[in-house]
């Protein structure tokens, strides 16, 4: 079954949002995501900045660089509207909503780690009063091997998989650290038998997994567990690492 203009476009803002905000040229995102030219040249679109324009990108936009100020400023005024720091997870969700925010990976860049990150915007919002409730955001964070020490941290840090599993007509979208191990947690509780269809391999487990569950929520029957098209499930194993 042919993939879908909502699919294309869906891919298109995810694969630039991962990419700094820049939209990726047609030859890099069929690379990317498997999506070749003859799933829309001459059907969809004639031309690739069509598709671009239609996303809401400009052809070739350059991402916008941001300082170090600029980034804690945009930090902190997520952390308002949320109520609480952000992580990766609600960074990637309010931009596939469509509100822009900067890549995670900028902050990475500019702080090395969300440790140092918390540690800067704090100091950041002890001056600013508007900030003032973030500062208890910040004294009451703790980096994750801290709320854990008995736990080891293996050589993939938190390396992941999003899986897809069928049983009987429906599909559930789940999240793991070890492969195919949900397959047998799940097959002995489940009236009929249980498969894995496919396994995304993550870094970023929950947020990748919420990314699915988002993308299928009009599909959602119960929990965890979807009501898939042939297309849906094409399209979920287009991807192998997110």
């Amino acid at each position: 079954m042919s993939i879908t203009k909502g699919q294309i476009l869906d891919e298109i803002r995810r694969t630039a949002q991962a990419n700094e905000g820049v939209a990726l040229g047609s030859m890099k995102f069929a690379t990317e995501t498997g999506i070749k030219q003859s799933d829309w040249k001459g059907k969809i679109w004639a031309r690739w900045s069509e598709a671009l324009r239609e996303a809401g990108f400009a052809p070739n936009e350059m991402a916008k660089a941001y300082s170090g100020e600029e980034l804690l400023e945009k930090y902190a005024q997520l952390s308002l509207e949320l109520g609480h720091l952000p992580t990766i997870q609600d960074m990637r969700l309010i931009a596939h909503r469509g509100s822009h925010v900067p890549h995670w990976g900028s902050f990475k860049k500019q702080y090395g780690n969300k440790t140092r990150l918390v540690e800067k915007l704090l100091e950041y919002c002890r001056d600013r009063g508007e900030f003032a409730v973030i500062i208890q955001y910040c004294e009451d964070y703790a980096p994750r091997d801290t709320k854990r020490p008995n736990e080891a941290v293996g050589s993939q840090g938190d390396v992941g998989y999003v899986y897809l599993l069928k049983s009987g007509r429906f599909y559930k979208i789940g999240r793991s650290n070890a492969p195919g191990r949900r397959e047998y947690e799940l097959a002995i509780q489940l009236p009929e038998k249980a498969r894995i269809v496919h396994e995304i391999r993550t870094e970023d487990p929950p947020g990748i997994e919420a990314y699915w569950h988002n993308k299928f929520e009009a599909m959602r029957k119960n929990g965890e567990w979807f009501e898939l098209k042939a297309a849906d499930v094409s399209y979920f194993k287009r991807r192998k690492i997110m």
